[in-house]
């Protein structure tokens, strides 16, 4: 799993930063999870292809996280695509987009399935054979929530030497590694477990969007692998980001530590700062596994 920042500034463009906008790539697919302004300019710019984009998640309706949304689609449609696009978002979207799409008596090429999002609940988005989403909610000046994205277990290991050892035909390797014990013509019963190892877990990652301080939504981040937290102020201003509904940089770093998250990412800075260093400091005070996020750049769990 590989997250790819596209845009990690609020509101405001500033110091060659920009709005909310990342790719995370999944056995081989790819999520976008907020579009901010330029987020298509910023994918060409990276190498980030869309012809793998199935699903694409907007946090909330404030427009620093969805106002590239539509010319992204509409883009795409004008490229040719023609496979079906999945888009999960707070309600009111729908309606935006259709009004923009009849405005301009356009009609895109592929099927646009809305998702809309429960407000104030955790709710499974996506699941397959690879990996899940789930949004949770946070607390925001309006309905936002945040989204955890699991890999499922690739399963049992099997340890082919050990399968040659006893025996075991080629053809009854998935079947090993689904747990099922293998049974030779003369009647020896050999064990899943002395042909494989453990799986490994799947790996997690866990974004919160736009938030205030809160420890509300802790049981849906718990020991993720990655955790992307707001760090929109320093701490200096926590009044001020308490009072606007954002995060500082202490206060992310104090939610990756109660989560137990292997490796903190900060983002969404104000753009009232072009030095982010202090922002790497102040966190490690309390965190110490933690990236200041960079445009362009990727994070690879």
């Amino acid at each position: 799993m590989t997250i790819t920042i596209l845009g990690n500034n609020s509101a405001l463009p500033a110091y060659d930063r920009h709005p909310t906008a990342q790719i995370v790539t999944v056995d081989s697919e790819v999520l976008l999870i907020d579009c901010g302004e330029g987020t298509q300019m910023q994918m060409q710019l990276y190498g980030q292809k869309w012809r793998k984009l199935n699903h694409i998640f907007i946090s909330h309706l404030h427009g620093d996280h969805y106002f590239g949304l539509p010319g992204l689609i509409n883009s795409m449609s004008l490229l040719g695509r023609t496979q079906p696009l999945n888009l999960y978002a707070p309600i009111a979207l729908k309606s935006i987009i259709e009004q923009m799409m009849l405005a301009a008596d356009s009609q895109l090429n592929y099927l646009l399935h809305f998702h809309p999002l429960n407000v104030g609940e955790a709710t499974l988005l996506v699941e397959n054979k690879a990996f899940s989403v789930k949004s949770f909610p946070v607390e925001h000046r309006i309905d936002c929530h945040g989204f955890l994205i699991e890999e499922k277990s690739h399963g049992l290991k099997l340890l082919p030497e050990k399968c040659r050892e006893y025996q075991i035909p080629a053809y009854f390797y998935q079947r090993i590694k689904d747990g099922e014990d293998y049974e030779r013509n003369d009647g020896f019963t050999v064990k899943s477990e002395w042909v494989t190892t453990p799986a490994l877990p799947g790996k997690k990652y866990a974004y919160t969007a736009d938030t205030r301080y809160t420890e509300s939504f802790l049981p849906h981040i718990i020991h993720s692998d990655l955790l992307y937290h707001e760090s929109t102020y320093l701490d200096a201003e926590a009044e001020k980001a308490a009072q606007r509904f954002h995060s500082t940089s202490k206060q992310a770093a104090l939610i990756a530590k109660a989560a137990g998250v292997k490796k903190l990412l900060l983002g969404h800075f104000s753009s009232k700062y072009k030095d982010l260093q202090p922002f790497q400091e102040e966190a490690t005070e309390i965190f110490s596994n933690v990236y200041v996020t960079k445009e362009g750049e990727s994070y690879e769990i």
